[in-house]
């Protein structure tokens, strides 16, 4: 292949390994529900179960980050996916909880995938072009959806102990793909000498830890939706398994797809600009989903009134595919913002800033279970997304004042430099 069709090579085939790594790193979203039927849990044990592989693959990202740096993405990558083939189908033989627990954790390393993918993809492309190239590249989220379309079916024609199996072997094949076309380019890696305690130093820098919070909403919050949302379906409006992850594919299929156009408005409009419209959008959407469904009796002139608020199951979805797509757009974005800032540390960054992500997929599932078990109200999980985007727009707002600032009073004098030159009229004698 010629030397010019390298890049879309690599970029194809990385979105692909990636989109079925997510797809099975998701794979609880639908398996965990039979599984929660046949074992009884509670749903607090049910958030712990659907977000054991988040926390591995979160743990992980910072290595596999570094390693990617060191010795490059297409073998990281490809020894990464064949790590997960067995425990992938040993979990068609787990009888008791904490057997899906411990299975997980090895599964959840195909999360990790995303932090090999976009440095290795990044890097085949000029400045101009790498928030596009990772946008498409982290399309691969739509492993999600994929995973809410075909397991339900595999489901209910197997049962559930047909859907690792059949994981495992879509696995197994897509490293095997990958590899064949793939490319490595030894002038993307790091020196040898560059030690982990150097490459961790970035972590003084503030700007990681902003980008971390962001990263948590935007792409912690459409993790745990994608694994909260078939579930929530189901209980809220009584909705069968198959309907319930169709619809709720409706979050997570926007949500991957869209990251690509995420990349190219961030190229256009600046990351900063694009991050702040995402946040105030969802801020919005969260609001209104956040409201229980509720029935009050109102007393009138004329009598005892009664009202019945809440959203039906198409406004519900709605709104949640609005926010799929700001959430999609905010991935983007904010990866924009790492590959401008740190152009020479991409893996190391996009590490630390994947690893606050993942945990934030991992810890917002169990929120969701625990604080349901506490108060009853499924709608709670949207009010504790509220509150972490308010923190987002509060955090944002100030730590860029100084720059707007900055820029308006350069904006201002030039205004004032500026001194239209007028003709001078012959004066008459």
């Amino acid at each position: 292949m010629a030397a010019k069709n390298k890049p879309l090579s690599v970029l194809v085939s990385s979105t692909f390994a990636f989109t079925i790594c997510f797809a099975v790193w998701m794979m609880f979203a639908v398996l965990g529900i039979p599984i929660k039927t046949n074992l009884g849990l509670n749903e607090t044990q049910f958030g712990l179960l659907v977000a054991t592989p988040v926390l591995t693959g979160s743990l992980i990202r910072v290595p596999l980050g570094i390693w990617t740096d060191r010795y490059g993405g297409r073998i990281v990558f490809f020894l990464l996916m064949l790590a997960t083939v067995v425990p992938i189908y040993l979990i068609s033989y787990a009888t008791a909880y904490w057997h899906f627990l411990v299975l997980g954790l090895f599964v959840g390393v195909a999360g990790g995938s995303f932090s090999v993918g976009t440095p290795y993809v990044a890097r085949w492309f000029k400045q101009d072009r790498r928030g596009f190239a990772m946008g498409i590249f982290g399309a691969g989220n739509s492993g999600s959806a994929l995973t809410k379309f075909i397991a339900p079916a595999i489901i209910a024609g197997f049962g559930w102990q047909m859907l690792p199996k059949v994981f495992a072997l879509m696995m197994l094949i897509t490293a095997l793909l990958f590899w064949f076309f793939s490319y490595t380019d030894k002038s993307h890696q790091m020196p040898a000498g560059v030690s982990f305690k150097e490459q961790m130093k970035v972590l003084k820098d503030p700007r990681v830890w902003r980008y971390c919070q962001y990263y948590s909403v935007v792409f912690g919050g459409y993790v745990a939706l994608a694994l909260w949302m078939t579930k929530y379906y189901v209980g809220e409006y009584g909705f069968d398994l198959k309907l319930a992850a169709l619809l709720a594919a409706a979050f997570s299929l926007p949500g991957g797809v869209l990251r690509a156009l995420g990349g190219w408005i961030s190229d256009k409009y600046g990351a900063y600009k694009v991050t702040w419209w995402v946040m105030w959008i969802s801020w919005v959407c969260f609001f209104l989903l956040s409201y229980p469904q509720t029935s009050m009796i109102v007393k009138t002139v004329n009598g005892d009134m009664s009202l019945n608020i809440g959203l039906t199951p198409w406004m519900f979805t709605g709104l949640l595919f609005t926010v799929g797509v700001a959430m999609a757009i905010g991935k983007a974005s904010v990866f924009k913002f790492i590959s401008d800032d740190f152009t020479h540390n991409i893996g190391a960054v996009s590490g630390v800033v994947g690893l606050a992500g993942g945990l934030g997929g991992f810890v917002l599932p169990i929120m969701f279970g625990a604080i349901v078990d506490l108060t009853g109200i499924r709608s709670s999980s949207f009010m504790v997304l509220y509150g972490t985007v308010c923190v987002s727009l509060i955090w944002m707002h100030y730590s860029f004042k100084p720059e707007r600032e900055q820029a308006a009073k350069a904006a201002e004098e030039a205004r004032a430099a500026y001194v239209p030159q007028t003709t001078q009229l012959p004066q008459p004698t």
